[in-house]
């Protein structure tokens, strides 16, 4: 793990982080861990009912070092910030590393998607991206990761048995040869390598 985190500081622009049921947990245990100042961008798509309101971007900002925001319309991704998707919306990523959000239909029955967000962030970062699949249920995800793979971005996915839900983990699992898997905590901790 730890030539990967040295690999990741030099070379790794941006974390895509999909995340579903147990999401809460899982974000305020290790978006903490983020630098105040760091190098890289966190775009973020929970999924969540589209009357949500902005409840965990406010909750996440109020425990993390790193600002923690809703994605704007247009708006260019920034070091050392976290970006996550409003509810109703996809967040995609342009080639010009800003974000757009999207009404498209639902992929897997849900906006936002993570497939998205990871297809979109994969085609503008390349190897430079990290993708993450924490815990929740159902597949989306599944395919997203697999692209940021084939691009040459380096994967994690939660340890099923550290996740509330343990779906979403496994399947992604199944569907893609991943870098790693790791706890929970080691992920926290890996993030928190991230800022130099």
């Amino acid at each position: 793990m730890s030539e990967s985190i040295e690999n990741a500081r030099t070379l790794h622009e941006c974390i895509a982080i999909g995340v579903s049921a147990g999401g809460f947990r899982a974000l305020s245990a290790i978006l903490p861990k983020l630098p105040q100042r760091g190098r890289v961008a966190v775009l973020i798509v929970q999924h969540t009912r589209a009357d949500a309101g902005d409840f965990l971007a406010r909750h996440l900002d109020g425990i993390c070092q790193a600002p923690v925001k809703h994605a704007e319309d247009k708006e260019p991704i920034l070091p050392g910030t976290v970006y996550i998707a409003p509810p109703g919306y996809h967040m995609l990523v342009e080639q010009g590393k800003s974000l757009s959000l999207s009404v498209d239909e639902p992929e897997h029955f849900a906006r936002p998607s993570i497939d998205a967000l990871f297809e979109s962030a994969s085609d503008v970062y390349r190897e430079k991206l990290i993708g993450i699949i924490l815990t929740g249920a159902g597949t989306d995800g599944s395919l997203g990761l697999k692209r940021v793979k084939e691009n040459g971005g380096l994967t994690i996915v939660q340890d099923p048995k550290t996740a509330d839900m343990d779906f979403l983990p496994k399947s992604a699992i199944l569907a893609v040869s991943v870098d790693y898997i790791l706890p929970l905590d080691a992920i926290g901790g890996f993030l928190s390598k991230m800022g130099s």
